[in-house]
């Protein structure tokens, strides 16, 4: 099997006898490297998801901030129009102006949906947010505590024991 000579610092290990791992690994970043130079990546979500590689992740609490930044990015849907392109080039022109005749006529009933979607999906981004300062918060209190009674417990014994009467 083969692995990295690191991996200290990597979450997952993928390999098998008989496959070299790393030279599959180096063709994918070569691959994606020069899409990148191409332009097939140019949604910045692709992008940061790319840079910010789950392998580069160490421990669960930086997975739920990464996790919790990727929902704060990705909450709300757009629901702006787009342009519409026809790949095919025999009637394109005609093609075009039915799907735009067709989305002007569906526009109405999505927009209400996912208008919808974008206040369901905030509300419960704040409330999965306000679970973790929660959490969080009381992690830290109990930690606090936890410190404090171990600082006594640690003088307590110290201290010589309490004469017999």
């Amino acid at each position: 099997m083969n692995t990295s000579s690191d991996t200290s610092h990597n979450i997952f290990q993928i390999g098998a006898d008989g496959v070299d791992v790393e030279a599959i690994m180096a063709g994918i970043r070569e691959s994606v490297t020069q899409k990148m130079e191409n332009g097939a990546y140019r949604d910045t979500r692709i992008a940061r998801a790319e840079k910010s590689n789950l392998v580069n992740i160490k421990d669960d609490e930086s997975f739920l901030k990464f996790y919790l930044e990727c929902l704060r990015n990705a909450v709300f849907v757009d629901i702006n129009d787009f342009e519409i392109q026809e790949r095919r080039r025999l009637g394109s022109r005609l093609l075009v102006s039915m799907k735009k005749g067709i989305w002007a006529l569906l526009k109405f009933y999505t927009y209400r949906l996912w208008s919808q979607q974008n206040q369901v999906n905030g509300l419960l981004l704040t409330a999965i947010e306000g679970m973790d300062d929660k959490y969080r918060n009381r992690i830290r209190d109990l930690e606090t505590r936890l410190a404090a009674f171990e600082s006594r417990q640690g003088k307590a014994e110290s201290c010589p024991p309490p004469p017999n009467v």
